[in-house]
């Protein structure tokens, strides 16, 4: 490509392709892996380099989930039913082993094998917090904050009978949502 690079090349196009550099410059390496290059091979190519780049162009690409907004809907079922369920109307998410118990404004629960890590980074940070490495709130049916014993906290949502523990560092970050 005479006057010109596979950097600028990718610039002036919009493509989904994935990309294996084949270069003899290994400077350009790092900048290839933030356009997203599959691999960056350097001349002599090593028969062995390219033929395992070439096996990964067949691999599905892990697409990351997309963030949730407050008000989009998101499909759950369980044993009795499906349906959609508004983010909004979620209010908290409980660690059950593998799976995440979600409760609903309406007091509905549903059993889903997603764990709170994912949760986590899928709902909208502005609207939830994880306030213990087992439950995730909605911090708009926080009905009180309880203080324990020994500077510990409990807080209590709308409509739920169980109040939350919260941990020590969770309670700081919450206490910077609230005010």
């Amino acid at each position: 490509m005479p006057h010109a690079s596979g950097f600028d090349l990718l610039e002036r196009i919009a493509t989904a392709a994935k990309i294996i550099f084949v270069t003899a410059y290994d400077e350009y390496a790092i900048r290839a892996f933030e356009v997203n290059a599959l691999d960056y091979l350097l001349k002599p190519v090593n028969p062995f380099r390219l033929k395992q780049a070439i096996e990964r162009l067949d691999q599905p690409a892990a697409v990351p989930e997309k963030k949730l907004e407050y008000d989009d809907f998101i499909f759950v079922n369980s044993a009795r039913k499906s349906k959609f369920i508004s983010v909004g109307s979620i209010k908290c998410i409980m660690a059950a082993d593998v799976y995440s118990e979600i409760l609903t404004r309406d007091g509905e629960k549903f059993l889903l094998l997603k764990s709170l890590n994912e949760w986590e980074n899928r709902l909208p940070p502005k609207n939830f917090l994880r306030i213990h490495r087992s439950t995730i709130i909605n911090l708009e049916f926080i009905e009180q904050v309880e203080k324990g014993v020994d500077y510990s906290h409990r807080v209590r949502l709308q409509g739920v009978v169980k109040a939350f523990a919260i941990s020590r560092r969770c309670m700081a970050k919450l206490k910077d949502r609230l005010s």
